[in-house]
């Protein structure tokens, strides 16, 4: 583009420079020729001159504008000649790993205890005291007051008709329900002995164990008179 456009804007000066140059030579013909005044010869000297500077303003403008061209032209030549070739290196492939999974099944913290049913089986209901068994636990804990009794001998006395009277079953009944240590009232019973009359072992044994005599078994007459001493 500055090739053509440079000379066209300055294709007027040339002709301008040959003009002034035809009308310097005339100038001085004509002064030459007819002897004219000094100042005609200075006029056509000076457009000389002037048309000499145009030409030399012409001649490195268009010199100028030819070498910028010719550079430009050779610059699109080794464009177009040694196209740059852009150089890609190769993206290493990313390396895709597995997921890890992580294992988010918990072991149950308890485990389940299999379910059981309470038994449903109640006690049997307690039956009612009758009037004749508390009459009776009342007049055992009497006896149990004052002397030593064993099972066997604090029944009798109760149910005998001799004694209070009750029924085998109430007296029975009462003697049961006071819970009584009867190792404890053979050991009171061989005491209550002792203190009356002299004994053997032997004999202590067997008067705490009759029949006859306290009615004790004779692992609580062994009892009673090993702690009374004998």
């Amino acid at each position: 583009m500055a090739r053509s456009a440079l000379p066209r804007n300055l294709s007027w000066v040339p002709v301008l420079g040959l003009l002034l140059g035809l009308v310097a030579v005339v100038l001085s013909a004509i002064t030459l020729a007819k002897a004219m005044s000094r100042t005609a010869a200075a006029i056509g000297l000076t457009l000389g001159v002037i048309a000499l500077i145009i030409n030399v303003i012409v001649l490195a403008a268009l010199g100028s504008a030819v070498s910028n061209a010719a550079d430009t032209a050779s610059a699109t030549t080794a464009a177009t000649a040694d196209p740059t070739v852009a150089t890609t290196e190769p993206t290493p492939d990313a390396t895709t790993e597995p997921p890890t999974v992580t294992p988010t099944t918990e072991a149950a913290a308890t485990a389940v205890a299999p379910t059981t049913k309470a038994p449903t089986t109640k006690a049997p209901a307690t039956r009612p005291v009758s009037a004749e068994e508390e009459n009776a636990i009342r007049s055992a804990q009497s006896y149990l007051e004052f002397a030593a009794f064993s099972r066997k001998g604090l029944i009798r006395q109760l149910s005998s008709e001799a004694g209070e009277g009750y029924s085998v079953k109430a007296a029975t009944y009462a003697v049961d329900s006071l819970h009584i240590n009867f190792n404890e009232q053979a050991y009171k019973s061989a005491k209550n002995y002792l203190a009356m009359t002299s004994f053997s072992r032997k004999g202590l044994i067997r008067q705490l164990e009759s029949d006859a005599g306290e009615g004790f078994t004779h692992s609580q007459a062994v009892y009673g008179v090993t702690k009374a001493g004998l």
